[in-house]
C-alpha cells in the first residue's frame, strides 16, 4: 500500500510504494502485453495502471520522431483532473540538446525531485518546459525498440515537490523495458502478417481458412514466449531468495536446539514421567537424525530453483537492448537448463548432451535473440530424436552435439547436431521458409527456423546452414563475425 512521509530537506513529500504492489502491477502489464496484440491498448492500460500505483498527477509517453532529430510529441497519457493534458503536444530539439545523446546511450534515467532546486541536470530550456507544463518533479526513462531509442516515459508530479525512491525509478525502468519488448513484438507480428499474406496470395483461395488458423497460432506463440520467460524469472526470484537465505539460519538453530537436548539428556538422564512419555511418542532419536537431512534436501532444492531463475534471466536478457559482448557458452547452457525437462525422454532414457566448447572471446551480439536461435534449433533436434524413436529408426543412444570454435577469419562458429530422423534433400532446401514444417499437425508451425535465419543473417550479418540426410541426423552451422 502507499505510505506518506516527510523529508527534512525542502519538506519534500516522499511516497513509498509497496514492492508487492509494484510486482503485481508489473505482472499485470506483462499479462496485458501477452494477451493483447494492440499497442495502443497496451500503452493506454499501462500509463493508467502505473500512474495510479505511483500516486502521481501525470504519466505521459513521449514518442521521438523517426527523422533523426530530437523532436517528438506525447502519444499516450493518463492525467489527473486538475492538470493540463500534454497529449499531442509537440516538443522541439532545444529541450533535448544536452540529454538526447545520453538517452540514446541509456545512461540517463532522470529523476528530478523539485524543479525549484534543480541544479546541473537540465538547462534553462528544460526548466522553462517544466514550468510551462506545471511540473514540480518528474522521472524520465528511455524506451528502446530493439537497439533504437523510441521515446520516453515521463512521470510528472505537479502539486508539490517529491523525493523519488530508487525502487520507484527501477520499477519505471522495468516498465519501459517491457513496453520496448511489446513494440518489438508488434514488429514481429506485422512481419508475420506480411509474410503470411505473400504466401496466401501464392496459394489457392480454397486454402485461406487453413492459413488463417496457422497465422493465429503463430501470433499466439510469438506474443507470449519472451514475456513468459521474463515474467516467470522475476516472479520466482524474490521468494526463493528469501527461502534460500533463511534455510541456513534454520539449520543453525536446529543444530543448537538438538545440542541443547543432548546436554539435557547427559545431565538429566532420568526425566520425569511426562517428559519421558512425550519423548517416546515423538521418537526423538529419529527426529534428531532425520531433521538435518530434511533441511539439507530443502537447501539443495532451493539452490536448484535459484540456478533455474538465473538461467531464465540469462536466456531472456532483458537488459541487453543493444548489441553487447556476451559469453555464448553461457547462453547455450542457460537454454539447455530451460529445456532440461524435454531432454528426459518418456522411456526413462535421456538425451546425452555432448559439449565440445572451444576457446571463444565474448561475442558482440543481441543476446536474447541469439538465445532464441539456440532454443529453436535445440528444440528441433529434440523433436527429431523423438520422431526417430517413435519410427523405430533410432539404433544408438540419443545424442545432441554442440561444438564451438573461432575460425581463422574471426568468425564464431557454432554447430548443433543430432542423431535424430534427419530430413530429405528436398525438405532441407526449404527449412528456412516461413511456415514450412515436416512435423505432425499441431506440433509445429514452421516459424522457428525462419526467425532464426532472420536473426543470424539480418541482425548479426552472419550465416546459417543446414546439413542433413534422411534418417542420419541433422547439423546446423552458425557463423557470426567477431567484429
Amino acid at each position: 500500500m502507499m505510505k506518506l512521509r516527510q523529508s527534512p530537506e525542502h519538506s519534500d513529500v516522499i511516497f513509498s510504494v509497496d514492492q508487492n504492489e509494484q510486482q503485481k502491477t508489473l505482472f499485470r502489464v506483462i499479462a496485458d502485453i501477452r494477451e493483447s496484440l494492440d499497442i495502443d491498448t497496451i500503452f493506454h492500460n499501462t500509463v493508467a495502471e502505473v500512474r495510479q500505483l505511483l500516486n502521481t498527477e501525470r504519466f505521459g509517453v513521449l514518442r521521438f520522431d523517426s527523422d533523426g532529430e530530437w523532436t517528438g510529441k506525447f502519444l499516450y497519457e493518463d492525467v489527473g483532473a486538475d492538470w493540463d493534458t500534454l497529449l499531442g503536444v509537440k516538443l522541439d530539439d532545444q529541450y533535448f540538446a544536452e540529454l538526447g545523446e545520453l538517452y540514446q546511450q541509456s545512461r540517463v534515467k532522470a529523476a528530478i525531485n523539485d524543479v525549484v532546486y534543480i541544479n546541473g541536470l537540465a538547462d534553462s530550456c528544460s526548466i522553462e518546459l517544466y514550468t510551462k507544463f506545471q511540473v514540480r518533479t518528474s522521472i524520465a526513462v528511455p524506451v528502446f525498440k530493439s537497439q533504437n531509442l523510441w521515446g520516453l516515459l515521463c512521470i510528472h508530479h505537479c502539486s508539490d515537490s517529491r523525493q523519488w525512491e530508487l525502487s520507484e525509478i527501477e520499477f519505471v525502468q522495468l516498465i519501459a523495458e517491457h513496453l520496448g519488448l511489446a513494440l518489438q513484438q508488434a514488429d514481429y507480428i506485422e512481419q508475420a502478417k506480411s509474410q503470411s499474406m505473400q504466401l496466401a496470395q501464392a496459394k489457392a483461395r480454397e486454402n485461406a481458412a487453413e492459413w488463417q488458423k496457422t497465422i493465429t497460432k503463430t501470433i499466439e506463440k510469438m506474443a507470449g514466449l519472451g514475456q513468459l520467460v521474463a515474467g516467470v524469472a522475476h516472479e520466482i526470484n524474490n521468494p526463493i531468495s528469501f527461502i534460500y537465505g533463511n534455510i541456513y539460519y534454520v539449520t543453525e538453530y536446529t543444530e543448537d536446539l538438538l545440542e541443547l537436548i543432548r546436554l539435557y539428556q547427559q545431565n538429566y538422564p532420568q526425566p520425569v514421567g511426562d517428559v519421558l512419555e512425550h519423548q517416546d511418542a515423538l521418537d526423538l532419536d529419529f527426529i534428531a537424525d532425520d531433521l538435518p537431512k530434511l533441511l539439507n534436501s530443502m537447501m539443495i532444492g532451493a539452490n536448484r530453483i535459484r540456478e533455474l531463475v538465473l538461467s531464465l534471466r540469462t536466456f531472456s536478457r532483458l537488459d541487453e537492448a543493444q548489441m553487447k559482448p556476451v559469453d555464448v557458452h553461457q547462453g547455450i547452457d542457460s537454454t539447455l537448463l530451460i529445456l532440461q525437462n524435454r531432454l528426459q525422454l518418456k522411456d526413462t532414457q535421456s538425451i546425452q548432451i555432448i559439449r565440445e566448447y572451444g576457446e571463444l572471446p565474448h561475442v558482440p551480439c543481441y543476446a536474447a535473440q541469439l538465445n532464441q536461435v539456440f532454443l529453436n534449433i535445440i528444440t528441433n533436434a529434440i523433436d527429431a530424436i523423438e520422431m526417430a524413436i517413435q519410427n523405430g529408426t533410432m539404433n544408438q543412444h540419443p545424442r545432441i552435439w554442440i561444438r564451438t570454435n573461432l575460425s581463422p577469419e574471426n568468425f564464431i562458429q557454432i554447430c548443433i547436431a543430432d542423431n535424430g530422423c534427419g530430413i530429405t534433400e528436398n525438405m532441407r532446401s526449404r527449412v528456412f521458409e516461413p511456415f514450412f514444417t515436416n512435423k505432425e499437425p499441431g506440433k509445429g508451425i514452421g516459424l522457428g527456423l525462419s526467425i532464426s535465419y532472420q536473426i543470424i543473417v539480418e541482425k548479426h550479418n552472419g550465416k546459417i546452414k543446414c546439413i542433413s540426410e534422411h534418417e542420419r541426423g541433422c547439423e546446423f552451422w552458425i557463423e557470426i563475425p567477431l567484429k
